[in-house]
């Protein structure tokens, strides 16, 4: 399993992770290259901020689902084709 098949599970179980947790689990490299690859085959991955104990703050990746704004602009981007599953 490749390091961005990894990180693609841990997300698709609701983990959550910073830039450096990322590279403690999945190996060096860089993470935002991953996460780029990711959202390159589709997954809408979101890049959030969070207090942690310590009261700083924090950015932590996550998968979540696409927001309206996002299917609006990828139609007016691409058109409706980009929806139809015999397109693909």
């Amino acid at each position: 399993m490749t390091k961005t098949d990894s990180l693609l599970a841990a997300l698709q179980k609701g983990e959550e992770f910073t830039v450096a947790q990322i590279r403690s689990r999945f190996g060096g490299g860089n993470p935002h290259e991953v996460v780029r690859s990711l959202r390159e085959k589709g997954f809408a991955i979101y890049l959030n901020e969070r207090k942690n104990s310590k009261g700083e703050i924090v950015s932590k990746y996550r998968l979540g689902k696409p927001s309206r704004a996002m299917v609006q602009a990828a139609y007016a981007a691409l058109g409706g084709a980009v929806f139809d599953s015999r397109a693909a």
